[in-house]
């Protein structure tokens, strides 16, 4: 089975220079934790979470209304591409002990995004039970962004 079997398709996306407020608005409208942050030409250049928001922004005591996504953003995104396997993406998912991965088309633009839950759907309980276990290793806390 392929990625874009499993992923969600044309996730909501952003850029470096969107407003905090507006990602985080795009989030709650959208129910999802994680944006891609692109360039303008829809080349991934980072990747913004609720969890940044709150721990690069919020729990800092700066003011998320006077910021933009690259104040907050991870700036390095764990891809894979639309025709990988589930497998190949599970690896890679460990690898770089991520809970989802941008994907990508063959022009390396985004194309969907794929999370643990889209692959536990279609793993048996071995399969399910080391994704967890190996992408849930215990991680320091988030990068500090300036």
């Amino acid at each position: 089975m392929k990625v874009e079997e499993v992923m969600s398709t044309n996730p909501v996306t952003c850029m470096p220079d969107t407003g905090i407020e507006q990602a985080a608005r795009w989030m709650v409208e959208c129910d999802c934790g994680a944006l891609p942050v692109i360039d303008e030409n829809n080349r991934p250049v980072g990747i913004i979470t609720d969890r940044d928001i709150t721990c690069r922004i919020v729990a800092k005591g700066k003011d998320p209304y006077m910021l933009d996504v690259k104040d907050a953003m991870s700036p390095s995104v764990a891809t894979v591409y639309r025709d990988a396997s589930l497998e190949d993406c599970m690896e890679l998912m460990e690898e770089n002990q991520v809970r989802r991965m941008v994907v990508l088309d063959d022009d390396e633009s985004v194309c969907g995004i794929v999370t643990q839950a889209d692959l536990v759907k279609h793993l048996n309980a071995e399969g399910t039970a080391e994704l967890l276990r190996e992408v849930s290793v215990q991680t320091p806390a988030p990068s500090q962004v300036h």
